[in-house]
C-alpha cells in the first residue's frame, strides 16, 4: 500500500509540476526569464543616443521618351462593313508608324472594339441604327524630336484619335538620375545628423540603418491640338519639358561621446 501511494505521489509530482512553471510564467514570478523577453535590440547603445534623420533630395532630367496612343474609329451600317473599314485605315495608320522609324517592340495593339450604336426614341425600345469599330494602339517614341512630324503623319493616314504623349527618361538616365539623388539626401542627412551631435556636445558614431523611397514626377501632358485644322506647313509642336526624380531617405545615426 505504502509502495502505491508513493508511485501516485510521484506521477501527481510529475503532472502538477509542469502547470505549476505555466503559472509562474503567467503570474511573472520568474523574474529572469521576463528580463530577457524583454532586453532591448543589440543594436541600441547604452551609452549613445539614436537619431533618425529624414532627407529628400532631386535630380532633374529631360525626357528623352514619350509614349501615346492612336487608333481609329469607324462607323457603317453594319458590323462587318464598320470592321472592314477600320482595317483599312488602321492598316495605313500602323504602316505609317512603321515608316516613321518605330521598332516593332514599340507598337502594342491596346483594343480593338465594336459596339452598336442605338437610337433612342419616348416610351419605344431603343433601336440599333449602325455599328461602331475601334482600334487602338500604343506606340513609344524614342527621338523625341520626331514627335511632332508622326503625330501628323498618323493624322494624314486616316488616325482619328491620338491621346497623350506622356514622357519618361531611359532606364540607364534614369538610373544616373537617381543616384545623383541619393548621394545629395545621403549629404544632407549627414549634415542634419552632424548638426545635431554638434548642438548636444557629442559625435555622430556610425549610421545603423538606411531605407529608402523615391518618386518620378514626369512633366504634365501638353493638351492635344484639333490636329485636322492645323496647317500642314508646321508639324505638331511638342514641348518634352523637365522630369524631376526624387529620393526620400530615412537615416538612423548613432550618436556618443
Amino acid at each position: 500500500m505504502q509502495h502505491q501511494s508513493r508511485t501516485r505521489s510521484t506521477h501527481a509530482f510529475r503532472f502538477l509540476r509542469p502547470l505549476a512553471l505555466a503559472a509562474a510564467i503567467t503570474l511573472g514570478t520568474l523574474p529572469a526569464m521576463t528580463a530577457s523577453a524583454q532586453s532591448a535590440p543589440a543594436f541600441i547603445p547604452t551609452d549613445g543616443t539614436l537619431l533618425n534623420v529624414s532627407a529628400q533630395a532631386e535630380a532633374k532630367r529631360v525626357p528623352d521618351i514619350a509614349t501615346l496612343s492612336t487608333g481609329v474609329v469607324t462607323q457603317a451600317a453594319d458590323a462587318n462593313a464598320a470592321m472592314r473599314a477600320n482595317a483599312e485605315q488602321m492598316n495605313k495608320v500602323v504602316a505609317a508608324i512603321r515608316a516613321a522609324g518605330i521598332a516593332e517592340r514599340d507598337i502594342q495593339t491596346s483594343g480593338v472594339n465594336l459596339s452598336p450604336q442605338y437610337k433612342y426614341g419616348e416610351n419605344q425600345p431603343p433601336t440599333i441604327t449602325g455599328y461602331q469599330a475601334s482600334n487602338t494602339v500604343n506606340i513609344t517614341v524614342r527621338d523625341i524630336g520626331k514627335l511632332g512630324k508622326i503625330l501628323d503623319a498618323l493624322v494624314a493616314v486616316g488616325a482619328n484619335q491620338i491621346n497623350g504623349p506622356s514622357f519618361d527618361i531611359d532606364d540607364k538616365k534614369k538610373d544616373e538620375a537617381y543616384d545623383e539623388a541619393r548621394r545629395a539626401a545621403v549629404a544632407k542627412a549627414q549634415a542634419r545628423a552632424e548638426m545635431y551631435a554638434k548642438t548636444l556636445g557629442v559625435r555622430v558614431r556610425r549610421i545603423v540603418s538606411i531605407s529608402e523611397g523615391s518618386g518620378f514626377r514626369p512633366p504634365m501632358p501638353m493638351p492635344m491640338m484639333a490636329m485636322a485644322k492645323m496647317d500642314r506647313a508646321e508639324s505638331t509642336p511638342i514641348s518634352p519639358g523637365e522630369s524631376t526624380l526624387s529620393v526620400n531617405l530615412d537615416v538612423m545615426f548613432e550618436l556618443g561621446k
